[in-house]
């Protein structure tokens, strides 16, 4: 492999420096960032992918080059796909070096994004998953697993399975994530169905595996993943996981349910405490059970308001107003910590709702500064506070007399 150490540079006459783009991939660099991977690219090549793992980049209409963190991981992203590769759902690797590996670019869509705000699964896409989970078993994976969002509908509807780094790594031997992200969407009940009728005895083999590792909410132990990391979940309990955060991990037990456990139970006090003090807000989820280490509470149907605003070109008064109204009742009710994430609130049919209230009665936070910086990062921050101005100048002032900071990334204009 050859070794490069840098990109060319050319000192112009008017003492500007000019920067070769090389057309090597293998300048790229992908390093790990404080919360994602952080990727120098001085090459022409687009990022078309970013994950835990590595980036994808786009090399011709037929390539792409995923660059990983750690060379560990892609030798073992390497030896998996060159075990599937005489297979029908496996990407073609054409060369793999120490942190890369060159495959086939597919052109499609995943099939989470195929599947989204769909009523039914279609036989053809059920046929397709069986075929990738006997595939899985013919390469010797141990993970015989997926999730929807590591499946790529091609244009003539045939199925790719992608990110194979823990494929000999992770004991999956049923496929814990793809039941459960179809459970998310509602279609787990539609697909086993289907499957039941194709392969009996793989669906047998399915019932007869979970029946053995049943999850128990009430006895599952969730484990802190360490500083700055998210907790660990069994793969056992991950069928029925929605999220997961440094406090604890979510689950969805029913169509109406879930329930929040956590690594430690001061947490699950803390949250307990705010939640059912505070269940005559509006923005409080409805709370069913609680335990040491549990909440049982409403499963919130929708999509997070950070998700909601990326596909939006402008802030609208009425979500300026729902905020603020939130942000009122919070200081008025006795919270400590006055703030509201954009990934902690759900878009619901009864309005917004917030989940996450762990540090609510005990942190001291005056000032929303995760939605300040939140709305920053949207570019509506500036719309946010002229909206806040008109009305309710009062908390506008008190916001703003002095520079708002965003975390390094400068002040907000006021």
């Amino acid at each position: 492999m050859r070794n490069f150490t840098g990109v060319k540079k050319q000192k112009l006459k008017n003492g500007q420096v000019h920067r070769f783009t090389p057309k090597d991939f293998r300048f790229i660099k992908v390093t790990k960032g404080e919360k994602t991977l952080e990727i120098d690219n001085p090459t022409d090549y687009p990022l078309i992918g970013i994950g835990t793992q590595g980036a994808v980049f786009k090399l011709s209409e037929e390539k792409c080059v995923k660059i990983y963190e750690d060379p560990v991981q892609a030798k073992m992203e390497a030896e998996a796909l060159l075990a599937g590769q005489q297979l029908s759902s496996f990407p073609k690797i054409y060369e793999s070096g120490e942190n890369y590996v060159v495959m086939e670019y597919l052109q499609g869509v995943t099939l989470k994004e195929y599947l989204k705000n769909a009523s039914y699964i279609p036989k053809s896409i059920v046929r397709g998953l069986l075929t990738i989970l006997q595939e899985f078993k013919k390469a010797g994976f141990t993970m015989v697993d997926a999730p929807l969002r590591h499946i790529i509908v091609l244009k003539n509807k045939k199925l790719k399975a992608i990110d194979h780094v823990n494929a000999f790594k992770r004991d999956h031997p049923v496929p814990l994530k793809l039941l459960r992200d179809l459970k998310i969407i509602l279609l787990k009940d539609a697909f086993l169905s289907q499957a039941k009728k194709l392969e009996p005895d793989t669906v047998r083999e399915w019932e007869n595996y979970f029946r053995r590792n049943k999850f128990d909410f009430r006895t599952a132990l969730i484990n802190s993943g360490g500083s700055g990391e998210s907790v660990k979940v069994s793969h056992i309990d991950a069928q029925n996981l929605i999220g997961k955060g440094h406090q604890g991990a979510v689950f969805r037990i029913s169509e109406t349910k879930c329930v929040k456990i956590y690594s430690k139970t001061n947490h699950a006090e803390q949250e307990q405490e705010v939640l059912l003090s505070g269940k005559e807000l509006p923005f409080i989820p409805k709370v069913y059970e609680t335990g040491e280490n549990y909440v049982v509470m409403e499963f919130l149907d929708g999509p997070d308001l950070n998700t909601f605003l990326k596909k939006q070109t402008k802030l609208s008064e009425a979500i300026t107003r729902q905020l603020l109204e939130m942000l009122t009742q919070m200081k008025k009710f006795g919270f400590k910590q006055i703030d509201a994430p954009l990934r902690h609130i759900i878009i619901t049919k009864n309005g917004f709702k917030m989940v996450d209230h762990v540090y609510a009665f005990v942190r001291e936070q005056e000032l929303p500064l995760e939605l300040f910086l939140n709305l920053h990062e949207r570019g509506f921050l500036g719309t946010f506070l002229e909206h806040v101005k008109v009305m309710d100048p009062e908390t506008y002032k008190t916001w703003t007399k002095i520079p708002i900071p965003l975390d390094g990334k400068g002040t907000a204009a006021t």
